[in-house]
C-alpha cells in the first residue's frame, strides 16, 4: 500500500505540471493579425482579420455616437488599417487598443449597423481568419417607369435578365497564368452583358454581384427571384490541372439535380412561401402535397426547356469565334441552376488555366465578343417566346420586330399583292422595301412592311 502511494504521487504532480505548462504555452501564445481586408456589397461591408493562429473574440455595440467595438482575446495588431477604402462604407474611422490582454479595434461608425461575426478555420487557400460583417438598412428604391409610346399600355413591363459573375471577395475562383482571376474576368463580361441588354427596348439586366464581394450560391438564386428575374445567366472561367484543357462550355441543370432540388421544395417550409411560376406566380404554401408537386413540377419543365432553348443559342454562338469544350450544351447539378421558376444556365467562358485562353480572357475585345454571344443568345430566345405582359410581347402582337419596324411572316395561301393591300401599302413599295424583284414568296418569310 505504501508503494503505492509513493509510486503515485510522482505520477500525479509530474502530469499536473505537463498539463499546467501546456495551458501556459497555449494562454502566452498571442495571435498576429497579419492582414486586414475589405469589400463593400449592397447588403454589407465585410471586415476579413487574417490571423497567424486561432483567436477568440466578442463584438458589442454603442451608441451616441454609434461604434462597435470588437476585442479579440490575446491579439496583436501588426496589419496597416490605414490603407483600407472606407469611401461609401459605414465605417468613418477605425482605431485600437488595449483592454487587459486583449486587442480592442473600435469601428467609429458613421450609421446604425447590424454586426455578424464568426471565427473561420485554416482551409487550401487562407490561415484562421476573423470575419465581421456590418449590414445595413438598405432602402427599396421605387423603379423609374421607362417613357414609351401613347399606344402602349402602362402595366406592361421589361424582361429582367439576371447576371450572375461567379465568385467574388475572398473566393477569386480560378487562378490563370500571369495571375488573371477568374472573378475578375467574370465580372468585367457581366458588365458588359449588362450594358447590352440594358440597350435593348423591353429588357432590362441586374447583376447580381457588381463588385468584388462574396455571395453565397443559395443568395445568388434567392437574389435572382427577389429582383422578379425571367433569366438568370451566371458566367465563369473553367481550370483544370492540365494547362492544355481549355474550350468554352455552356450548360443546363441535369435531371438529377432537377429531381433533387423538386424535393427540397417540397419539403422546405422556406421554400413552399416562396413564388413559383414567375411575376404574379403561384404560392406552394397553401396546396396539399400533391398539387403542389404537379405545380412544381410544370414550373420546373417550362424553365428547363427554356434554359435548355437558350442555352443552344448561346453555344452556337460562342462556337463562331472560340472553340468549344464539347459540341453540345452539357449538363450538372450546378447550385445556381436550381430555380425551379426561373430559366437558368451556366457559362464557362474558357479554361482561365490553359495560357491561350487567360490570355484572351485578358483582353477588352474577346471578353466583348463572350458578352454579345450571351446577350445575342438571350435577346433571340426571347423576342422568338416573350412573357405575357412584356413590351416585347405587345410589339409582337403588334406585328413589330425587334427594331420597332412592322413586319409580317407568311402564311400558307398569301401572295404579295394580298398582303400589301391588307398592310394599305402599294404593291411595288412592298417589293422595294424587302427586295423582291418578281411575287414569289414562301411560307414563313418575313416580310418588312413600310410605312405608308
Amino acid at each position: 500500500m505504501t508503494l503505492l502511494k509513493r509510486s503515485f504521487i510522482p505520477r500525479f504532480t509530474l502530469a499536473a505540471f505537463l498539463v499546467s505548462g501546456l495551458l501556459l504555452a497555449q494562454t502566452s501564445m498571442a495571435a498576429d493579425i497579419q492582414q486586414v481586408r475589405m469589400w463593400l456589397s449592397p447588403e454589407k461591408t465585410r471586415l476579413v482579420f487574417d490571423l497567424s493562429a486561432g483567436v477568440t473574440h466578442k463584438i458589442f455595440t454603442l451608441s451616441s455616437p454609434e461604434r462597435l467595438v470588437l476585442d479579440i482575446t490575446g491579439a496583436q495588431m501588426k496589419a496597416s488599417l490605414s490603407t483600407l477604402e472606407l469611401t461609401n462604407s459605414p465605417i468613418s474611422k477605425i482605431r485600437t487598443g488595449e483592454n487587459g490582454d486583449d486587442l480592442r479595434v473600435v469601428l467609429d461608425l458613421n450609421r446604425a449597423v447590424k454586426p455578424r461575426s464568426f471565427e473561420l478555420k485554416p482551409n487550401e487557400q487562407y490561415g484562421d481568419r476573423l470575419v465581421l460583417d456590418l449590414f445595413t438598412d438598405v432602402q427599396s428604391k421605387t423603379p423609374v417607369a421607362q417613357a414609351t409610346a401613347p399606344a402602349v399600355p402602362a402595366k406592361l413591363r421589361d424582361i429582367v435578365i439576371a447576371i450572375d459573375a461567379g465568385h467574388g471577395g475572398d473566393d477569386p475562383g480560378a487562378i490563370g497564368a500571369g495571375g488573371v482571376r477568374e472573378k475578375d474576368v467574370v465580372l468585367e463580361i457581366a458588365r458588359e452583358v449588362k450594358r447590352l441588354i440594358d440597350q435593348e427596348p423591353g429588357f432590362s439586366a441586374e447583376l447580381i454581384r457588381d463588385g468584388d464581394y462574396y455571395i453565397s450560391l443559395r443568395g445568388r438564386t434567392k437574389k435572382a427571384r427577389n429582383q422578379s428575374a425571367d433569366m438568370f445567366v451566371s458566367i465563369h472561367a473553367d481550370a483544370f490541372k492540365d494547362a492544355r484543357a481549355k474550350g468554352a462550355s455552356v450548360w443546363v441543370l441535369s435531371n438529377r439535380g432537377a429531381t433533387s432540388e423538386m424535393g427540397r421544395w417540397l419539403a422546405s417550409k422556406e421554400n413552399s412561401t416562396d413564388l413559383i411560376g414567375g411575376v404574379g406566380g403561384v404560392s406552394l404554401e397553401d396546396k396539399d402535397e400533391v398539387l403542389a408537386g404537379v405545380l412544381l413540377d410544370m414550373s420546373m419543365h417550362a424553365s428547363r426547356s427554356d434554359s435548355k432553348q437558350i442555352a443552344n443559342r448561346i453555344h452556337a454562338n460562342i462556337d463562331t469565334f472560340a472553340k468549344m469544350h464539347k459540341p453540345h450544351v452539357e449538363s450538372a447539378g450546378f447550385m445556381v441552376l436550381k430555380s425551379p421558376d426561373i430559366p437558368s444556365i451556366l457559362v464557362e467562358t474558357g479554361f482561365i488555366s490553359n495560357p491561350e485562353e487567360a490570355r484572351l480572357l485578358k483582353t477588352s475585345a474577346y471578353r466583348k465578343k463572350m458578352a454579345k454571344a450571351i446577350y445575342s443568345g438571350i435577346r433571340t430566345h426571347f423576342w422568338n417566346k416573350p412573357p405575357a405582359y412584356t413590351l416585347v410581347a405587345h410589339q409582337k402582337s403588334e406585328g413589330l420586330n425587334a427594331q420597332g419596324k412592322r413586319v409580317y411572316k407568311v402564311e400558307s395561301g398569301d401572295t404579295l399583292s394580298v398582303i400589301a393591300s391588307r398592310h394599305g401599302v402599294s404593291l411595288n413599295t412592298l417589293r422595294k422595301a424587302n427586295e423582291i424583284k418578281g411575287d414569289k414568296i414562301r411560307i414563313g418569310q418575313v416580310l418588312q412592311i413600310p410605312s405608308t
